[in-house]
């Protein structure tokens, strides 16, 4: 059998990735060999590899990307390297319908650091979080099975915390404006004991100020109890003659809005 066979039968399965050393057993040739064959097809634009010997099928519909969409490969690639993982941050606030600060690359979690990828247009950047099994996502379907998304309360954390990532405090308050009605009060403040407590007062203050008060009640009470000194509203900026929240022990730093 030829890997084109072989990927063609794969594909009428239903299937869109495969490994090179999977091809190369499928048609009895050498690992050599059967990449030499799979390059021939990614130069046709028919495959692409977003990781080192794992292959994507690429439909018609997505060559111009040259790659397929992240969220229809990503589960499947963390499978094959057998990482915990989550979509998160921007791209997770998207997937609950904060669309309004579209993502330029796809954003993952995972346990620790590693390196992008990229595949043809594709941008898939990685991001750490120490504790990803103890955060609460849910399932989502997509052509090629479903992927795991970060909960809207571990969003709403993530972006905080993760605030460079996220385009800055502006940019951050955005996405929370739009995404706080999905946001329950008791399962942020669940979250709050996983996350450090800075992220807390910043979620919280923010939450607030996109009209989030009650839904930020159990926050204030959370960081009442164990904030243990003021921090900064803004650690990208730097600290000044700023007014203070008692509320959130925050040194309001930075002049914060939402773009309606």
């Amino acid at each position: 059998m030829e890997i084109a066979k072989f990927v063609e039968g794969l594909a009428e399965k239903g299937r869109y990735h495969f490994t090179t050393e999977e091809a190369a057993k499928a048609v009895g040739s050498s690992y050599v060999a059967a990449r030499s064959a799979i390059g021939r097809l990614r130069r046709k634009g028919t495959i692409a590899m977003p990781y080192r010997g794992f292959n994507v099928i690429v439909p018609p519909e997505y060559r111009r990307l040259g790659c397929l969409p992240p969220e229809q490969f990503v589960p499947q690639l963390m499978g094959h390297l057998g990482l915990d993982y989550y979509v998160g941050l921007l791209s997770a606030a998207e997937f609950h319908g904060a669309a309004h600060q579209r993502p330029q690359v796809f954003q993952v979690m995972v346990s620790s650091n590693r390196p992008g990828i990229r595949c043809g247009d594709v941008r898939v950047q990685f991001v750490a979080r120490h504790n990803i099994g103890e955060m609460p996502t849910i399932k989502r379907s997509t052509p090629r099975g479903y992927v795991e998304i970060s909960s809207a309360e571990v969003t709403a954390f993530d972006i905080v915390g993760y605030v460079k990532r996220c385009g800055g405090l502006n940019n951050a308050a955005t996405v929370l404006a739009e995404l706080v009605e999905k946001l329950k009060a008791d399962k942020l403040a669940r979250i709050a004991q996983l996350s450090p407590v800075p992220w807390a007062q910043r979620l919280g203050y923010l939450v607030e100020i996109v009209d989030g008060k009650k839904v930020a009640e159990p926050l204030a009470a959370y960081v009442t109890r164990v904030a243990k000194e003021y921090v900064l509203l803004n650690p990208m900026e730097e600290k000044k003659d700023d007014e203070r929240s008692a509320r959130w022990k925050l040194i309001i730093n930075d002049d914060v809005e939402a773009e309606a």
